[in-house]
């Protein structure tokens, strides 16, 4: 499996962004995805994941009701739409994939994405 993120880039405190992770191999409608962030000198964290069907997700409190996961099967991909944008929320962003539940547990994810910067200017 691979996990190739894209969508990140530069933009103003209050906007938004749309990242994307496309999956190669055919686990990807049979597996959870996660989003996770880096931000510097900090540990890597949970963001957002989502289940098999789309229909389970969960939100680190930091990005409740501002952003969004969800996922195509038929394209292989997860998004997360971001709105809202703080400076704190500054991070390289990784896509993973999980071959079980959705989970916020980063060490249960079997494989990650190799990341794309997101920076919000205030």
């Amino acid at each position: 499996v691979q996990l190739q993120a894209s969508g990140g880039g530069l933009v103003q405190a209050g906007g938004s962004l749309r990242l994307s992770c496309a999956a190669s191999g055919r686990t990807f409608s049979s597996a959870s995805m996660g989003w996770f962030r880096q931000a510097p000198r900090k540990e890597r964290e949970f963001v957002a994941a989502i289940g098999w069907y789309g229909i389970t997700t969960y939100y680190a409190d930091s990005v409740k009701g501002r952003f969004t996961i969800s996922r195509n099967n038929a394209e292989n991909t997860v998004y997360l739409q971001m709105n809202s944008l703080k400076p704190e929320d500054t991070a390289v962003y990784y896509c993973a994939l999980h071959l079980g539940g959705p989970t916020t547990n980063l060490r249960s994810y079997d494989y990650w994405g190799q990341g794309t910067q997101v920076t919000v200017s205030s």
